[in-house]
């Protein structure tokens, strides 16, 4: 008996420390698909764990454990009360400082209805449409919405909005069925076919796909995967990255030759398409969707080999370049790619050049969100990156926006830098 005791005040301890680390982390967007209920949950776990630390805890214990109990309790109360006011205030926001900042945003989105006002108003720049916008809907009725939610910013006088997707081909194709599913780009090299043949059939499939996007109102594809084909299978917690199976070769090369004709057919429709995922991905082992990930890839390397596809495609393009949540420590050791100052405008903009479209990846990632997603979005754009998305768990914009705004309100320098050096990258290409 005293065994059993003994476990059970040990599981005891236990549920306690997963209800206050649960609490900390209310809102998550790995708990996502419980958000409906997740406060409730926790809040009637807490009660539970309350009721049995009275009933069931001895001498000292008994007052550490309400503690922690209530510990929790406040604190998810506190992180619901303050999640609620970002939102509120980000609504109520208006005026050229919050329209400025709200064009740097791409959202994700459930029911269009809600993003109606943030539209009008110009509280956010773009949307992320995908695979739970398309299900069980007819391509008129998603370009009806598409084009009703255009129609409110001709209205309010504002600038049309990006209207973004992923749709690589192959594995990713976030809207297919309603765009007819096309093999992943890497297949055209199956054939043995000449270059210019290959040219040909690249820029045939991005052509095709362009049509099919321009015809539902997309503006910018996150498309084509030009990180190098690493040769080895994806790791056990390689969820979703899975970079070997979605890019296109392993020969930088061959890759800028397909992915620049393809970007060029995507063109030809009015489609922007977007270089993913810089610095490349090919050295890197973790998925960012999760977890922290380092590229240990010397720089002279990255700069001969793996940058090759980004920079021959861009500067023969108008394609966008999406910054992955990847830390480069030999040019940064401290910030992701996507929010580092130092590689957005030392590289990209000063050594290269490129005066294109920079666009994060999801800040809801695990790599970028779990750093502090406020912490990420300031940094992100005083770095001079033009979009930020947040797409998976689009109630994170609310977090957001409202740390942008807060910032701009302590004056952050550089904050609007991109809205005064060149408005026009924030506009779709066509």
């Amino acid at each position: 008996m005293r065994a059993l005791r003994v476990i059970a005040g040990a599981l005891g301890w236990v549920f306690l420390a997963v209800l206050w680390f649960w609490a900390w982390h209310l809102k998550d967007p790995h708990l996502r698909f419980m958000r409906a209920w997740e406060l409730g949950l926790l809040l009637g776990a807490l009660a539970v764990a309350i009721a049995v630390a009275w009933r069931f805890a001895r001498g000292r214990l008994r007052p550490v454990a309400l503690g922690l109990a209530f510990a929790a309790l406040l604190t998810a109360l506190s992180n619901e009360a303050a999640s609620r006011r970002h939102r509120a205030e980000v609504e109520a926001a208006s005026g050229p400082v919050a329209q400025a900042l709200g064009a740097r945003f791409i959202v994700g989105y459930d029911d269009a209805a809600q993003l109606r006002d943030r539209v009008r108003k110009g509280l956010i720049g773009g949307i992320f449409v995908t695979g739970r916008n398309v299900k069980g809907r007819t391509a008129a009725e998603l370009r009806d919405e598409i084009a009703g939610l255009q129609a409110l910013r001709r209205e309010a006088g504002l600038p049309p909005l990006v209207v973004a997707t992923d749709q690589e081909g192959g594995a990713v194709s976030r809207l297919s069925p309603l765009v007819e599913p096309q093999p992943a780009l890497a297949t055209l090299l199956d054939a043995d076919v000449s270059d210019e043949e290959l040219k040909q059939r690249a820029h045939a499939y991005g052509a095709r796909q362009g049509r099919a996007l321009a015809a539902l109102g997309i503006t910018l594809n996150f498309s084509p995967v030009v990180d190098l084909r690493p040769g080895r299978a994806p790791g056990r917690w390689d969820l979703h990255t899975r970079i070997d199976e979605r890019a296109i070769s392993a020969d930088p090369a061959i890759t800028a030759q397909v992915a620049l004709a393809y970007e060029q057919g995507l063109e030809s429709a009015g489609i922007r398409g977007t270089l993913k995922h810089f610095p490349g991905l090919a050295g890197v082992t973790e998925d960012t969707h999760h977890f922290a990930a380092v590229l240990h890839t010397p720089a002279a390397r990255l700069a001969t080999h793996d940058w090759k596809p980004f920079q021959e495609v861009s500067k023969q393009s108008d394609a966008a370049i999406m910054l992955g949540h990847v830390i480069l420590p030999e040019l940064d050791a401290e910030h992701p790619v996507s929010f580092s100052r130092r590689i957005v405008r030392q590289v990209i903009r000063g050594e290269w050049g490129y005066q294109g479209l920079l666009v994060t990846d999801d800040l809801t990632m695990g790599a970028a969100y779990n750093r502090g997603l406020c912490d990420a979005t300031v940094r992100a754009l005083g770095a001079g990156v033009d979009l930020l998305l947040i797409a998976y768990d689009h109630d994170k914009y609310f977090d957001a926006m409202h740390c942008a705004l807060q910032a701009a309100q302590r004056g952050a320098p550089d904050l609007l830098l991109p809205e005064r050096a060149d408005a026009r990258r924030l506009q779709p290409s066509r």
